[in-house]
């Protein structure tokens, strides 16, 4: 079973292999036109493949040299950065969440029962207080006073 599933591995990366080879630079293609951003980039992609190959034979290349210029280059670099694991050039974003501590979160819940009763405590007292001809610093004073008596009491209990 073992032979089977490995003959079939072989054979297509043989496949693959061939394709790419038919696929390579300084291929006959390119002799009639230049080689454009496409083949550039598909040559690029393939740049570890046409260079393992490029070792043993003289007829495959890396890089096709009858090419249109800036965008063949361009497109082989892009292929080659994809093709090498981009080399740090795009680093992927990572947030920095860390879980809060307990004391955190009870620290978190204080404070948001703190804000609700100074709150409600305010509007409570704006209701009952005749606050039409007050100003705003006589305003000020008053909260100022009753927010520090509320919090004496609420660290007495």
């Amino acid at each position: 079973m073992k032979s089977k599933k490995t003959i079939v591995v072989l054979l297509l990366m043989l496949l693959t292999a061939l394709f790419f080879i038919g696929c390579a630079a300084n291929n006959e293609m390119y002799v009639s036109k230049p080689a454009g951003f496409w083949a550039g980039l598909w040559h690029g992609l393939i740049i570890i493949v046409t260079f393992i190959i490029g070792l043993f034979t003289d007829s495959v290349g890396i890089y096709e040299v009858n090419n249109s210029g800036g965008w063949y280059n361009f497109g082989f670099v892009f292929g080659a950065i994809i093709a090498l694991g981009h080399g740090k050039i795009w680093k992927p974003v990572k947030k920095k969440c860390t879980p809060k501590s307990d004391k955190e979160k009870e620290w978190e819940e204080i404070g948001a029962k703190v804000e609700e009763k100074v709150r409600t405590g305010i509007q409570k007292w704006l209701d009952e207080s005749d606050k039409g001809e007050m100003d705003w610093e006589e305003i000020g004073k008053k909260v100022e006073e009753k927010i520090k008596r509320e919090l004496r009491n609420w660290a007495d209990k």
